[in-house]
């Protein structure tokens, strides 16, 4: 338990100052190679996302383990030893798993990109994007998605300090100041090349790459995509704004308006429910319908 204490306790107090570091030295190697992917207004509007994130996770956390301790408490099936190594390797590919479809379902029912749209919200591509984060996440029930770990009978604590381990991975794959890795590398495991393509609003880039440590997730489930020239990042259509609140909450804006507008109590529902860019007269295309429509043409 003290392993867990620890992971959960100090995880983000030590990764943060690694976070900046890293950080620096990419704008840095952007002057040196002339090639800077920052632009000081964007990188502060992710950064500042990314404080107050942190911030509202400190207060969400309690909550969350309250319920997961329930889950665990009064209805998992075993008890799973979390000092024994090979619940650690288990939960590991459980959580990977876990995140791979609830990041699929972020980017395929509306109420939850709603929020998730704040993380592709930057028309850049860095280390600040990382932290650019949504606050909404917790007010969807999103994590409730791992309910079934701690109901399987693994310790919530752990369940937190794997998840936390996870998040802290994926920071160093948003950048283009590395290329591609050695190929078994990029066959098993989430790259900068292959998150690139997941920030990329190109036709061909949507809804891919939702990995989170392995891309295995992808390849098995059909959602991988090499990436084969570098893409055009942000939304299909940008929301052209540095302003906090407009961007962690323009969607739900015009997701609500869709609803509010709907002649139908079912309407409105699918306003809620299915893909971003769905509509009930066809104004708007989700990615399948554009692809099938690109398709059509040729």
């Amino acid at each position: 338990m003290e392993l867990i204490n620890q992971i959960n306790t100090f995880a983000y107090p030590f990764a943060i100052p690694f976070f900046i570091l890293l950080l620096f030295i990419e704008i840095y190697l952007g002057y040196k190679d002339k090639k800077q992917t920052h632009k000081k207004q964007d990188s502060l509007t992710s950064i500042s996302t990314g404080i107050i994130f942190f911030g509202i996770s400190l207060l969400t956390k309690s909550i969350k383990l309250i319920i997961f301790f329930w889950i665990y408490d009064s209805f998992s099936f075993f008890k799973i030893d979390y000092t024994h190594w090979l619940s650690w390797t288990i939960l590991f590919f459980l959580d990977d798993f876990t995140f791979y479809w609830g990041h699929r379902i972020a980017h395929t029912v509306s109420f939850y990109w709603a929020s998730h749209v704040v993380h592709h919200s930057s028309e850049k591509f860095n280390l600040s994007t990382a932290v650019r984060k949504t606050w909404t996440y917790d007010v969807t029930g999103h994590f409730l998605f791992w309910f079934w770990l701690p109901l399987l009978g693994f310790h919530p604590l752990q369940v937190f300090a794997v998840k936390t381990l996870n998040f802290i991975y994926q920071y160093w794959i948003h950048t283009e100041k590395i290329n591609k890795l050695p190929a078994w590398f990029e066959f098993v495991f989430n790259t900068p090349s292959h998150h690139r393509v997941h920030h990329g609003s190109d036709l061909k880039y949507l809804d891919k790459n939702h990995a989170g440590v392995l891309i295995i997730w992808d390849r098995i489930f059909g959602t991988f995509q090499a990436e084969e020239e570098r893409p055009t990042y942000g939304l299909s259509s940008n929301i052209k704004t540095y302003n906090l609140i407009d961007v962690e909450f323009h969607e739900w804006k015009n997701m609500l308006k869709r609803v509010r507008k709907s002649n139908s109590f079912k309407t409105a529902l699918q306003y809620l429910t299915k893909p971003p860019g769905w509509s009930h007269d066809k104004s708007t295309l989700t990615t399948k319908e554009l692809r099938e429509k690109t398709s059509n043409k040729k």
